[in-house]
């Protein structure tokens, strides 16, 4: 919808106008439109790259360290756009080549999850537990949930992220063998 506007009485389009000059219905109208424009993105980016999300942290850590591989964990908030950077960037191609041994939990998440003792909790409480207090947090985990590397928390550096994951996931792996 369009209106005069303006010393020269030409069209404006709506979302031109100051919300001052518009009535309720269509002001309205615009945020719901807005917000509808901002949250698709959003939610299709998440439905494209969104991790695994297990059941029980004790089985699919248990799965990970039968395969001589670490759990590799993402303490992920949703809407964070660093934790979509490290997710799409690195963790999907790494998930591709590890399949299951690479999973998310949702920081304020009230989703329950079995814990790596296999006790009921949540996404948010275990992620609480495991002090992932910032979002992108990956942690490399064994059977037990005992970390087998140290942590990346952040997004850090992007041209060192990829390097600096590789090297976690060693640290891990070379953990897990027998001595």
């Amino acid at each position: 919808m369009s209106r005069l506007h303006g010393p020269r009485r030409r069209l404006v389009p709506d979302l031109l106008v100051p919300d001052l000059l518009m009535p309720d219905r269509l002001l309205a109208r615009r945020r719901v439109l807005a917000l509808a424009a901002l949250a698709l993105p959003m939610a299709v980016a998440r439905a494209e790259s969104a991790l695994p999300r297990p059941a029980s942290l004790r089985d699919a850590a248990a799965a990970a360290v039968e395969r001589g591989r670490p759990l590799v964990l993402l303490a992920s908030l949703p809407g964070c756009p660093y934790c979509e950077r490290i997710r799409a960037s690195h963790l999907l191609p790494l998930a591709r080549e590890l399949g299951d041994d690479v999973v998310q939990i949702d920081v304020g998440s009230t989703a329950p999850l079995l814990d790596f003792k296999g006790r009921p909790s949540t996404h948010d409480a275990i992620a609480t537990g495991l002090h992932a207090r910032f979002t992108p947090t990956v942690m490399f985990v064994g059977r037990n949930g005992e970390e087998l590397a140290e942590r990346l928390v952040g997004a850090g550096i992007p041209d060192f992220y990829g390097a600096l994951l590789d090297q976690r996931l060693e640290t891990a792996r070379l953990a897990l063998r027998p001595r």
